[in-house]
């Protein structure tokens, strides 16, 4: 049977940590920032983990 493939737009948004998590980014953070405050810009630039019900679909897609 042959690997499975990892999907292409999955690798390019998800980071699995040293410990096996995965890191995702915020999403509101590209454009219409104006409106938004300092504070929530601030907080949206940090990272975040993937919630524990989407974990399994995120690594089939991952292929891990």
């Amino acid at each position: 049977m042959p690997k499975m493939k990892t999907n292409s737009a999955a690798k390019k948004r998800f980071k699995v940590t040293a410990s096996g998590k995965i890191k995702r980014k915020h999403a509101f953070t590209k454009h219409i920032l104006t409106k938004k405050s300092p504070k929530r810009k601030r907080n949206l630039d940090l990272g975040a983990l993937v919630d524990k019900s989407d974990v399994k679909r995120v690594r089939r897609m991952l292929a891990i």
